[in-house]
């Protein structure tokens, strides 16, 4: 595995395998690597000769009082778990790279209405971060596919508008969700649950599953009254919800009952960790 620091760097080697007719697969990762990264390079292998991972903790997409400053920056140990692996190119640019001119008064990259609503209502400015630093990786690697995990579900809907708003000829591919055994979603964030959090954070998906079984199960879908049930029973046993709501899964819509293909979201803070999780809910017609 090669590593770079550096846009020209990359963009040479990149034109060494198109020239050899090699198709270019990228995952763009903030680093902390799990097994959910590495499903991610497994999906990509699939797609392409040749896997491009970039790490970058992107510092646009943190707000005032997150945790930038504290984010995990295991480069080593993630370079090791990403040549195992078999990733061809490592992209690890330091900000001074990836913004030469600085924060502030850079161009940002705004998807508008999609952004603003779940995670974007509760993160001002978050999605903004996402959308510019995915466009400028994009640019810098311009790779035949990106793949993306559907564990941020209203991410990857962002990332998937921007590209084709914006004429992308990269394909965007989403990749389910990895879990840990008892269901909870895998994340870098999990690291900051104690021993009896993590006891309780599996019951997130619980929840999810319940509602899902709610939603699928009744001619009549009160869509409200579960998302409100949810957070009720969430709330009781410690979490603190930002929101659990059903919606449209092509567009995070508001959900109508003659939509093909529902999604149920969840955020919530349990202690220090915001978590989020999400089911698809596929309605048969």
């Amino acid at each position: 595995m090669q590593r770079v620091e550096t846009t020209a760097a990359l963009r040479a080697l990149l034109k060494q395998w198109r020239q050899s007719g090699d198709r270019i697969a990228f995952v763009p990762t903030m680093g902390d690597l799990h097994a959910g990264h590495l499903a991610l390079v497994k999906e990509a292998r699939q797609h392409a000769e040749r896997v491009v991972v970039s790490i970058f903790v992107n510092p646009l997409q943190f707000g005032e009082n997150e945790d930038f400053d504290h984010y995990p920056r295991l480069l080593e140990r993630d370079s090791e778990k990403l040549k195992a692996v078999g990733v061809d190119l490592l992209f690890s640019p330091p900000v001074a790279e990836v913004y030469p001119n600085g924060l502030q008064g850079v161009v940002r990259v705004d998807v508008p209405t999609i952004s603003s609503i779940l995670c974007g209502a509760s993160r001002p400015g978050h999605f903004s971060g996402v959308a510019t630093v995915v466009s400028k990786l994009l640019n810098m690697v311009q790779p035949d596919c990106a793949v993306f995990g559907e564990k941020d579900f209203q991410q990857l809907l962002v990332i998937k508008k921007l590209v084709s708003d914006l004429c992308f000829s990269s394909e965007i591919i989403g990749v389910p969700t990895c879990r840990e055994i008892d269901g909870l979603a895998m994340s870098s964030r999990n690291r900051y649950l104690t021993d009896s959090q993590r006891q309780q954070a599996p019951m997130l998906n619980q929840a999810l599953q319940k509602a899902k079984k709610a939603v699928t199960g009744a001619s009549l879908v009160d869509f409200q009254k579960i998302a409100e049930q949810a957070t009720i029973s969430l709330n009781k046993s410690g979490f603190k919800v930002d929101y659990f709501e059903v919606r449209r899964a092509a567009d995070l819509a508001k959900p109508m009952r003659d939509n093909d293909e529902f999604v149920i979201l969840v955020a919530a803070w349990l202690g220090s960790a915001r978590l989020i999780d999400n089911v698809r809910v596929p309605i048969p017609r």
